[in-house]
C-alpha cells in the first residue's frame, strides 16, 4: 500500500510542478493578492471630497470651515456660493458631501442660541455616508465647545473653571490605535487559503476524467482508497504552505500581531484544510468538465465569504441568514485567526470553534469520499 501511495503522491508532485507557470500560480497569487487586498479591504475613511458654501464669510464660519481643512478625513475640494455646482459635482462623483453655512451663522453663536449647518450628503454608498457623518459631528461637537470656552474666556473667564465636563477616556483592547486592517487582514488569510485549496481539488479529479487518464489509473493496482490520499495530501501539504506564506505576510508585512499560539493556529488550520478539502473533492465528483468545476467552486466561494462576517458582522444579518452562518466553515475558521492574531487566546476559548471545524471536516470528507467511489464504480 505504501508503495503504491508513494508512487501515486510522486506522480501528483510532478503534475502539480512540472510547469513554471503553475508553479508560480500556485505561491506567487496567494502573495500578491495578500498584499493588495491586505490594503485595499479597510474601513477607514480619509480625505473625503467635500465642497463648502460659506453664505456667511466672517471669521468665524471660516474658523469652522478650516477645522475641516485641518482634518486627515476630509479635503475641502471646492468653495462656491452656487448649489447648482454642488449639485452637479455631486452627481459626477467630485464630491461627497457639501457643508452649507447659513448667515448668520455667527450671530446666533453670539447670543448662545443653536446655529444650523447644513450638510448635503451623497448616500449611494452608506457606508462612508455614515461614517462621514460620524467625522463631521465630531468636528462640529468640538467647534462648538472650542467657542463656548473662548467666549466664556472673554466675558466670564471666573466660570470656565467650574463648567461641568466629561471626558471620554477610551481603552480599546486587542487593536489600541483601532485599525481596520487589523480586523480584515486574517480575515483575507481565511479567504485566500479557502479560495486555492477549492479551486485546485476541485480541478483535481476532474482533470484527469476530462484528458481519459483516469480510467487508465484504475486499471492500475491502486486502490480507491489511495487514489483518494494521493488525490488530496498533496493540495494539503500546498494548503499548509500557502497558509504559513500568508500568515508571514500577515505578520511581517502588515505587522498584524501574532499574540497567540502557532499550535493553535496550526490545528485550526489542519482542520479547516481538511473541511475545503472535503468541498473540493465534492465538487470534483459532481463535475463533468473543468468549466462545471469552476462554476460550482465559484457558486460555494461568494456565500462562504459573504456568510463568514469577514467584512460584515453576522449579528447584522437578517436572522434567517444568521442560522445559515452556521453551516459555513469559513465562519469558525476566521474567528479562530481574528482570536488567535489579535486576541491571543488559546483552545479553551476556540473549542466551539474547533470542535465545529471537526465535525464538519468528518462530515465533508465522509461525504465527498462516497461520491467519489460511486463516480469511480
Amino acid at each position: 500500500m505504501w508503495l503504491r501511495l508513494r508512487e501515486m503522491l510522486k506522480k501528483e508532485f510532478i503534475q502539480v510542478f512540472r510547469d513554471k507557470r503553475t508553479r508560480f500560480l500556485l505561491f506567487g497569487p496567494p502573495i500578491i493578492q495578500m498584499v493588495i487586498f491586505g490594503y485595499a479591504a479597510t474601513l477607514d475613511i480619509q480625505h473625503v471630497p467635500i465642497a463648502v458654501l460659506d453664505f456667511e464669510n466672517t471669521q468665524v464660519s471660516r474658523d469652522f470651515v478650516s477645522r475641516f481643512e485641518g482634518s486627515r478625513y476630509f479635503d475641502v475640494r471646492e468653495r462656491t456660493l452656487d448649489r447648482g455646482k454642488v449639485r452637479t459635482s455631486i452627481d459626477r462623483g467630485d464630491v461627497v458631501m457639501a457643508v452649507q453655512i447659513n448667515a448668520g451663522f455667527s450671530e446666533l453663536l453670539r447670543k448662545g442660541q443653536t446655529a444650523p449647518v447644513q450638510l448635503i450628503v451623497d448616500a449611494s454608498n452608506s457606508n462612508t455616508a455614515l461614517v462621514s457623518l460620524g467625522y463631521v459631528n465630531q468636528v462640529a461637537s468640538k467647534f462648538a465647545q472650542d467657542y463656548q470656552t473662548e467666549m466664556l474666556n472673554r466675558t466670564a473667564p471666573g466660570l470656565v473653571p467650574q463648567m461641568p465636563n466629561i471626558v471620554l477616556e477610551r481603552q480599546p483592547w486587542f487593536n489600541p490605535d483601532l485599525r481596520s486592517q487589523w480586523f480584515f487582514v486574517p480575515g483575507v488569510m481565511g479567504n485566500l487559503v479557502t479560495l486555492v485549496i477549492v479551486l485546485l481539488t476541485a480541478f483535481a479529479v476532474v482533470r484527469e476524467r476530462e484528458i481519459g487518464t483516469l480510467e487508465q489509473i484504475m486499471v492500475t493496482p491502486i486502490r480507491q482508497a489511495e487514489f483518494i490520499l494521493g488525490k488530496t495530501i498533496p493540495f494539503f501539504l500546498i494548503g499548509l504552505f500557502d497558509a504559513a506564506l500568508i500568515t508571514a505576510v500577515g505578520t511581517f508585512w502588515f505587522h498584524v500581531p501574532l499574540r497567540g499560539s502557532l499550535l493553535v493556529l496550526g490545528c485550526g488550520t489542519v482542520l479547516y484544510l481538511f473541511c475545503v478539502l472535503g468541498i473540493g473533492l465534492l465538487i470534483s465528483t459532481l463535475s463533468e468538465t473543468q468549466q462545471q468545476a469552476m462554476v460550482s467552486a465559484f457558486f460555494f466561494l461568494m456565500p462562504a465569504i459573504i456568510f463568514s462576517g469577514f467584512a460584515s458582522p453576522i449579528s447584522s444579518m437578517p436572522t434567517v441568514l444568521q442560522w445559515i452562518t452556521f453551516a459555513d466553515p469559513l465562519r469558525y475558521y476566521i474567528v479562530i485567526l481574528r482570536g488567535v492574531f489579535l486576541k491571543g487566546v488559546g483552545f479553551g476559548v476556540l473549542r466551539p470553534q474547533m470542535e465545529s471545524l471537526a465535525i464538519f471536516a468528518v462530515l465533508i470528507l465522509t461525504a465527498s469520499v462516497l461520491r467519489f467511489r460511486k463516480s469511480l464504480d
